[in-house]
């Protein structure tokens, strides 16, 4: 317990810290960015601008992504295939005797992600955005089960074929998951702007405090959540703090 409400404390410690991010931003639009930028390459050269900001837009992309299981059109996606099976396992019961009992457990045996950079498009013009290190919000698209071993030594699902070694205990079958973010959808993104590579660009901070997100929340409704994250966390911590030093106390005095 001591060691959860310690893992919470940097739990919620990070959703404190992005709830700043997400305020502190500067709000602009993307022509903005590249007019600021060029001034600053007229007075100083380019490559030395940097500013954290936020801004609301279009996801687009000239050559998207094409999903791994879906094949839906996007700029990033997480494809996961999982298998679950049935193990006897040997356990003490209440009683303390030993019993043998079928359990199901899972174990992961793809998980792609890719991303590119993409477009996002406001009323005012577009902007380059790297999402490399960026905390992303998907959507799920598939969520699916498939009962059954492998044929073979593999399975697939549509143009995907996977090797498996087929694992311990009895195979019940494979659950296909994938998330992506799709063109086309409007995005919040809460970044670094800059013209390091000679682009103006939204990419990862360098500074740690500074988080990099990508949401489909507005900014009110994204920080709304992202509080509340951080309020039960807090909570949560507390308590598995206070019932982790009791059952300490308890445990030294018997």
């Amino acid at each position: 317990m001591l060691i959860v409400g310690a893992v919470l404390f940097f739990v919620q410690r990070n959703q404190k810290q992005k709830v700043f991010s997400i305020k502190s931003a500067r709000p602009v639009k993307t022509t903005e960015l590249t007019e600021t930028a060029s001034a600053v390459a007229d007075e100083i050269g380019g490559g030395s601008w940097r500013d954290y900001i936020k801004l609301w837009g279009e996801v687009q992309a000239d050559a998207p992504l094409t999903s791994e299981l879906k094949q839906q059109p996007c700029v990033h996606y997480v494809a996961k295939v999982t298998r679950e099976y049935e193990e006897m396992v040997t356990e003490r019961n209440s009683e303390g005797n030993l019993e043998r009992k079928q359990v199901r457990k899972s174990e992961v045996i793809s998980n792609n992600r890719q991303s590119i950079p993409f477009k996002l498009k406001d009323d005012a013009g577009t902007i380059v955005v790297n999402p490399d290190g960026a905390d992303i919000e998907t959507i799920q698209v598939l969520n699916e089960f498939r009962q059954g071993a492998s044929r073979g030594g593999q399975i697939s699902f549509g143009p995907v074929t996977l090797s498996t070694d087929g694992g311990a205990g009895k195979t019940l079958g494979y659950r296909y998951t994938e998330s992506i973010l799709p063109v086309g959808r409007n995005v919040l993104v809460v970044g670094a702007a800059s013209d390091l590579t000679g682009q103006v660009m939204v990419e990862k901070p360098t500074q740690g405090d500074k988080k990099y997100v990508i949401s489909f929340k507005n900014e009110e409704a994204l920080a709304a959540t992202v509080a509340k994250n951080a309020q039960i966390s807090f909570f949560a911590m507390v308590g598995c703090g206070a019932a982790g030093a009791i059952l300490l106390v308890v445990g030294l005095l018997s």
